[in-house]
């Protein structure tokens, strides 16, 4: 789950929106194809596809007893993509995942690797062939309250946006809240918008929404929602929704009604139409794709 709970050591306690959600798009989509992921045989969780489509960003298993490091896999075709290996210079025996890249080679992600000093979790570096390089804190947008994790980041293709989530955990780690965050791009480091909870009131609830993926044009948003109290028997849903221009709020979501089973973290294709998301199959979580009809 785009979630990454374990990164909370952590508090209670949150501030919510009180929006009320009711799915109005008219937005259809085709049923999910399985994708296949060649010389990889594990979990595949956060993907993140490349704007120009070249290449599919990964991590494994966000839960013990895995260690959850970044991965990378070249694109064989819409189905099939190509496993080249772990991404280098970035990974460590703390938690990394949840990769997303901008157009100018500038990837970012998530790390609990400091997360006890510097009550921050969110960090960018250089991408290049599988490589990265410069790894550095992002400054601006942790609010730097113990208890509150930032998880999930999704950067805007031009680089000026990140989109990513306030969290509060209770004591024993389990989330009470999840929020989407918009930040724009200040200096060395991201400023959160004054407005962003203005622009996510149609999104946020008192349910967990998390895992963002947003269109080139930022006219188009998905996100996935989880219900709490959090169950054995629970499922998340993937949800879409819209606005006409970028300073606008997003309007009502709609969830995306013929994925089923617990599904999370879409990534849009360069043609705007194709999502690629993970779903948990046989207690594994592999790779799916989904078209808009």
């Amino acid at each position: 789950m785009k979630k990454l709970f374990l990164l909370a050591l952590l508090l209670s306690g949150c501030n919510k929106n009180d929006a009320v959600v009711s799915p109005t798009s008219a937005i259809e989509f085709g049923q999910p194809v399985r994708v296949n992921v060649q010389g990889y045989s594990g979990n595949m969780m956060e993907p993140f596809l490349t704007r120009d489509g070249s290449m599919m960003l990964f991590n494994n298993l966000n839960a013990a007893p895995e260690n959850t490091n970044l991965h990378w896999a070249t694109k064989i075709n819409d189905s099939t993509f190509q496993y080249k290996g772990e991404i280098a210079g970035v990974n460590t025996a703390a938690l990394e995942g949840v990769a997303t890249l901008d157009n100018l080679g500038n990837l970012y992600f998530v790390s609990n690797r400091d997360y006890a000093t510097t009550l921050s979790t969110l960090y960018q570096c250089n991408f290049s062939n599988g490589t990265a390089t410069h790894v550095q804190l992002i400054v601006g947008v942790s609010k730097l309250q113990a208890g509150l994790v930032n998880f999930d980041v999704e950067v805007s293709a031009d680089g000026q946006y990140l989109y990513f989530v306030d969290a509060q955990f209770d004591a024993a780690g389990n989330p009470t809240s999840a929020d989407l965050v918009i930040a724009e791009k200040k200096g060395v480091g991201f400023q959160r918008l004054a407005n962003s909870s203005d622009i996510t009131k149609n999104i946020n609830t008192d349910d967990l929404e998390y895992a963002a993926c947003i269109s080139v044009d930022q006219l188009e948003l998905y996100f996935t929602r989880l219900a709490i109290p959090i169950t054995a028997t629970s499922l998340s849903e993937i949800f879409i929704c819209t606005r006409k221009d970028k300073n606008q709020p997003f309007g009502r979501a709609s969830k995306i009604a013929t994925l089923t089973g617990f599904v999370e973290a879409a990534t849009i294709a360069p043609d705007q139409a194709t999502i690629y998301f993970h779903k948990k199959d046989n207690n594994k979580f592999v790779l799916y794709k989904i078209k808009k009809k």
